[in-house]
């Protein structure tokens, strides 16, 4: 069976593997494949041939807790910050706080007044 690569790959298992396992210099891998010098340093420096996973690293999480979501709302609707000023304000507080999390598009306070 053959190798699953994402859209935008511009090599192979094998290329990779060749890479990792050269004595050349990053510009000379990348002249020799025909591939961007970060992609050669890329695979030069990994220890697989395997793509990362995209996403969220474990620990990122992105759900907001019942807590997280009443501070937003109580803050927003006393401060009437504007929300990007509020979004600035409560990142710290509230890591997995984003611009368009869904349980917070359905409060009246978090729109932007006209």
């Amino acid at each position: 069976m053959g190798q699953i690569l994402h859209g935008t790959a511009t090599t192979t298992h094998a290329i990779r593997e060749k890479i990792q396992n050269s004595k050349e210099s990053i510009s000379q891998l990348a002249a020799r494949y025909d591939i961007n010098p970060k992609t050669a340093h890329k695979w030069k420096r990994r220890e697989s041939v395997e793509d990362l996973k995209c996403g969220r690293r474990p620990g990122q999480g992105s759900v907001l807790s019942d807590v997280g979501e009443a501070v937003i709302v109580e803050t927003r609707r006393k401060t009437l910050l504007p929300l990007d000023d509020l979004y600035g304000l409560l990142l710290p507080q509230i890591p997995a706080l984003t611009r368009s999390n869904p349980r917070l598009r359905e409060h009246k306070y978090l729109h932007n007044f006209n």
